[in-house]
């Protein structure tokens, strides 16, 4: 079984450096509220914990 994450958007970027918009638009996210699947691996949870503070992170299995 393959691990996951399922990532979503819940706060704006806007007012943050552009190194945190530029990995938002990273992981593939462009609305509020968008969800995203990505694999879990050292690069995804890097970013991910990079811009946590505008995230909800859930891990999943497929």
């Amino acid at each position: 079984m393959d691990k996951k994450l399922r990532v979503k958007l819940v706060h704006s970027p806007i007012g943050y450096s552009i190194q945190q918009k530029r990995t938002v638009k990273a992981l593939g996210l462009r609305k509020l509220n968008q969800v995203v699947v990505l694999p879990d691996n050292p690069a995804v949870r890097g970013m991910v914990h990079k811009i946590s503070h505008l995230l909800v992170v859930q891990e999943v299995e497929e």
